[in-house]
């Protein structure tokens, strides 16, 4: 064999073939279906504690504000906040009157990639979730916040 002939017949098989080219494909794309949507799901679940914990820290403001002043109304955390959090929203309805003084709701309410969440807690400590997005479960009871997307807390 010349020295010719051996380059060729070994540059021949340098290359990948269609086929193995089109397992390699397949094989990505099959990991990809599986790892976006779970991926998706992980970061929806990493930004639920910037509501809850947003939530829990207004709700001691509004408490020690309760010690101070004996009325929620005018409480510090009771402020509605829409800059303090990149995907919730947050709002809180007081008593407002002298005779409801001692009951508030604060509320979360989930924008951009976390559109359709929306989060409570009032006064007596009960968190609720009200509202979850498409493909998530409310929980049952209704008594936490939901961190799942099977609707458990």
């Amino acid at each position: 064999m010349r020295h010719t002939d051996f380059t060729h017949a070994r540059m021949r098989h340098a290359g990948f073939t269609l086929i193995e080219l089109l397992i390699t494909v397949a094989i990505a794309a099959i990991l990809s279906m599986i790892a976006v949507p779970s991926y998706r799901d992980y970061v929806v679940r990493g930004n639920i504690p910037d509501a809850t914990s947003n939530l829990s820290t207004k709700q001691v403001r509004m408490e020690q504000s309760f010690q101070d002043n004996r009325t929620y109304v005018g409480g510090a955390g009771c402020t509605a906040d829409t800059t303090s959090s990149k995907y919730f929203d947050f709002t809180c309805t007081d008593g407002g009157d002298a005779v409801a003084a001692t009951t508030y709701t604060l509320t979360a309410v989930g924008k951009s990639s976390m559109a359709g969440f929306k989060f409570t807690i009032n006064q007596a400590g009960a968190k609720t979730t009200r509202a979850v997005p498409t493909g998530w479960s409310q929980p049952s009871p209704n008594n936490c916040w939901a961190t799942k997307k099977a609707g458990t807390c």
